[in-house]
């Protein structure tokens, strides 16, 4: 298993930018230097505690930031119901540039009062190179089960594990909350035994370009098909596809070839995650020589609710439809044998299968759901702060319209009554009234 965001002036001024920007150039994968990971806009700041009777509440629904230190432990409080499944990811985002080791790990673990586990899992960089890298934990509601069951209050429990030999700057936390209904009746409890394992044949049409974003909330949406990017060493790129219930989704990443001579083990970088942000597969082997290379996850079941109920993770994470997340890093080393110009990176997608009937949900599903705008974003390539900005251009659109078709049928009526007024000529302003007519707009305009 390959697992593991005045004109005097002017020309001075240009000039210092530019020399600013030489600079950053330069020291692009500097030890130290801040990663372009683009957190959430709404994302809370959030103190983890090292006791956990001092520990904030997580609300469901809701993304936080924080930080952690080489062998931090910090805690969280989320109050949870007895009939919806939860979900707490952490993405951790260290400085570009810092030491990390192949078994430096973030863990996420969901416990109750007594300490014991809900669920919990871990992620390991796998490839001694600094990325964003994350997981999550989790609460599963089971007919038959004890544990962790009752509405209550639990915690979350996120830990750090570094090597001595790894830098001691503190990495950068994501966290976020979600959670999904239960079902209204009885539903499936056994995890499929068989599915479709053999690769499908490269998806059809030319391949298109599309630039991948910094992180989960500015990736760029993806459909079935070929899309090309360019990665820099030391770069990661994060892009979304909508997966539906019953389809299976197929990856695989191409390096393209390069001037140069050397070799540089675990070069590229692959993860898939769920649309609660859980770590589905990861592929941190690929080696690199300067000739092309591709990289493939291990096929992945058919998204289907009882899914969950598998043992192995990468079955167990395609337990809802919604957006899945991809994202892709380039080994910093690759620059000292083949030079800092950016290289060809090709995804081939495959959503193979029609979509199914959801399950009977007891409650909305959230972004547990593949809709029509999500296709849309993903035919379109937008992100999320994309679509937004679009749905909020629609909504100011409709509204001048709406106010200017107002605004035109108003000053229409006015001037039919004035047209009216000026044909019957001037009123008789009777005894004692010396008022002339008057021709303006009606009052209130």
């Amino acid at each position: 298993m390959k697992r593991q965001r005045s004109r005097g002036g002017t020309a001075p001024a240009v000039v210092a930018a530019l020399c600013a920007v030489a600079a950053l150039s330069a020291q692009a994968w500097a030890a130290g230097t801040p990663s372009p990971y683009a957190f959430e806009p709404s994302a809370k700041p959030v103190k983890g505690r090292e006791v956990n009777t001092d520990a904030e509440q997580l609300k469901a629904g809701e993304t936080y930031k924080d930080s952690i230190k080489p062998g931090g432990k910090l805690f969280y409080r989320v109050v949870l119901d007895a009939k919806s499944h939860a979900y707490v990811s952490a993405t951790a985002v260290p400085e570009l540039g810092t030491k990390v080791a192949y078994a430096d790990e973030l863990k996420v673990t969901l416990q109750d009062r007594d300490s014991s586990s809900c669920g919990y899992d871990n992620a390991q960089f796998n490839a001694e190179f600094a990325r964003p890298i994350g997981t999550y934990a989790s609460r599963t509601i089971e007919k038959d089960s004890t544990s962790c069951q009752r509405a209550d209050t639990y915690y979350v429990l996120i830990e750090r594990t570094s090597e001595a030999t790894s830098s001691s700057e503190p990495w950068d936390l994501e966290i976020r909350h979600v959670t999904e209904p239960a079902l209204k009746g009885a539903g499936p409890t056994a995890a499929p035994e068989n599915w479709p394992r053999a690769s499908p044949a490269p998806p059809a049409g030319a391949p298109r370009d599309r630039k991948g974003g910094t992180s989960f909330f500015n990736a760029p949406g993806l459909e079935q098909g070929e899309w090309r990017d360019k990665l820099k060493p030391g770069e990661t790129r994060f892009y979304k596809v909508p997966v539906d219930w019953g389809q299976q989704l197929f990856v695989s990443a191409d390096l393209s070839s390069s001037t140069g001579e050397g070799y540089v083990p675990s070069a590229l970088a692959v993860s898939l995650y769920n649309p609660a942000r859980g770590l589905v597969d990861s592929d941190n082997n690929l080696a690199y020589d300067g000739k092309p290379k591709s990289a493939e996850l291990d096929p992945l079941p058919p998204v289907a609710y009882e899914n969950r109920y598998d043992s192995k993770e990468t079955v167990n994470a395609m337990r809802f439809a919604g957006w899945y997340y991809l994202r892709v890093s380039l080994n910093p080393a690759v620059e000292k044998p083949f030079g800092a110009k950016a290289l060809g990176l090709t995804l081939r997608l495959n959503v193979k299968g029609d979509a199914k009937q959801a399950p009977a949900y007891a409650g909305p599903a959230g972004e547990f759901q593949v809709s029509d705008d999500d296709r849309d974003q993903a035919a379109s390539g937008q992100s999320t702060p994309g679509a937004e900005k679009s749905d909020t251009m629609r909504l100011v659109g409709a509204a001048g319209i709406g106010a200017g078709t107002v605004l035109v049928l108003g000053l229409g009526g006015w001037m039919l009554v004035a047209r009216r007024r000026a044909a019957a000529g001037p009123a008789d302003p009777g005894p004692g009234n010396g008022t002339p007519p008057q021709y303006g707009p009606p009052a209130g305009w």
